[in-house]
């Protein structure tokens, strides 16, 4: 009595272990039906893509994101018709709103503006320096060394203001779209409004 007992126990014990390394796969008809099978080739062919891996009872079932709370709107305020959250309430997937995107648009588009300004001063001062240094011909050598040192400064200047100009315009038409697009943010975040 006791052996049959063990047996039948060890046969529950291996049929439960061999099920739950079976794979269960679950597909809805058109009619809205569930089926599941072990056998994925009775699966028929047109639900074949639609077809769903089942996790196994061995396997936990990964937590469920929580939903995200409704936001409370203020009076007068509106969802958008496509359900999303008012744009001011919206978040990229780093918890990031609109503001962070927009101060850092505006943070480069001031950066790409003082460097073109500043190019165009270098840029300037070394056309000048040029000219004076061609019309010193007659000058003493020292005086033409001390030009030539200076213009030397001046190209030095404007290529590195060139550098930060490239940067800066990098960063807006090609970094900062990219880094919205990886964090799930809205692009017209980066749209900054010229004041009048």
């Amino acid at each position: 009595m006791k052996k049959r007992g063990l047996l039948i126990l060890i046969g529950l014990i291996l049929c439960s272990v061999i099920s739950a390394g079976q794979d269960v796969y679950r597909w809805v008809d058109e009619k809205g039906t569930v089926h599941f099978t072990d056998d994925l080739g009775q699966v028929p062919e047109k639900y074949q893509e639609k077809v769903q891996k089942e996790i196994s009872p061995k396997e936990p079932a990964p937590p469920q994101p929580a939903p995200l709370p409704t936001p409370l709107l203020k009076r007068g305020e509106a969802v958008k018709e496509s359900g999303q959250m008012p744009s001011s309430q919206q978040k990229d997937r780093l918890g990031r709103g609109e503001e962070w995107w927009r101060a850092k648009a505006i943070e480069w588009n001031e950066k790409l503006k003082t460097s073109r300004k500043n190019y165009e001063n270098a840029y300037s001062e070394r056309k000048a320096k040029e000219q004076e240094l061609e019309t010193s011909k007659f000058k003493p050598d020292s005086f033409k060394r001390k030009l030539k040192a200076e213009l030397k400064a001046l190209e030095e200047k404007v290529k590195d203001w060139e550098k930060q100009k490239e940067e800066a315009r990098n960063m807006l038409e090609n970094v900062l779209p990219k880094q919205v697009q990886d964090d799930r943010a809205n692009p017209d975040w980066l749209k900054i409004e010229e004041k009048k």
